[in-house]
């Protein structure tokens, strides 16, 4: 079994713009298959004992003008999520219904978030939303074909393997009108 993304998603909040106009693409997409699978506390307690205490996810976002000429639009996304896990007795972090030893501390953007269950951690850290910047300007007037490519990797620990995905996304249509003055 591999990972792969999935549900690979770009929108907009409207597909028509004047030339004026800034707009912003959301693109949304999630890691399925083997990370997710493996990546529980069995496994991360497991690592931890060996020493092996984080995972580190690059990932990078770019946008394509997709046609005769292919360009890229907007600053690229290049960037990553890190999990660390850790020991702790702190009371505040105990599950009832379970007894962690080791916890996990998702840090993304430069901010730490740790969550009390699997699931939220999964979703947490295989879940991406990002929104890219394009000005109509460096689009021109008329309708343009806006597609996404999207990477992920990491290196090899404990319980997986060093991955490279990629993909690229359906397209969308944005329109750039003359302004009316």
């Amino acid at each position: 079994m591999k990972s792969f993304i999935t549900d690979l998603k770009l929108s907009t909040d409207k597909n028509m713009f004047n030339s004026n106009e800034d707009i912003m693409i959301n693109v949304k997409f999630t890691i399925d298959g083997l990370l997710p699978h493996i990546f529980n506390e069995k496994n991360w307690t497991s690592a931890y004992n060996e020493n092996d205490t984080q995972i580190k996810i690059k990932y990078g976002i770019k946008l394509i003008k997709n046609g005769i000429k292919k360009h890229d639009v907007g600053t690229a996304i290049n960037t990553y999520k890190k999990a660390t896990f850790f020991w702790t007795r702190n009371p505040k972090l105990v599950n009832p219904s379970e007894k962690k030893r080791i916890w996990v501390q998702i840090i993304k953007n430069f901010r730490s978030y740790i969550y009390l269950d699997t699931k939220n951690i999964l979703k947490n850290l295989c879940g991406f939303n990002e929104n890219i910047l394009i000005r109509s300007s460096e689009l021109g007037i008329g309708s343009h074909k806006i597609i996404s490519e999207v990477y992920v990797s990491w290196k090899k620990h404990a319980y997986i393997e060093e991955e490279n995905i990629k993909k690229r996304s359906q397209e969308i249509e944005i329109i750039i009108n003359q302004d009316i003055k």
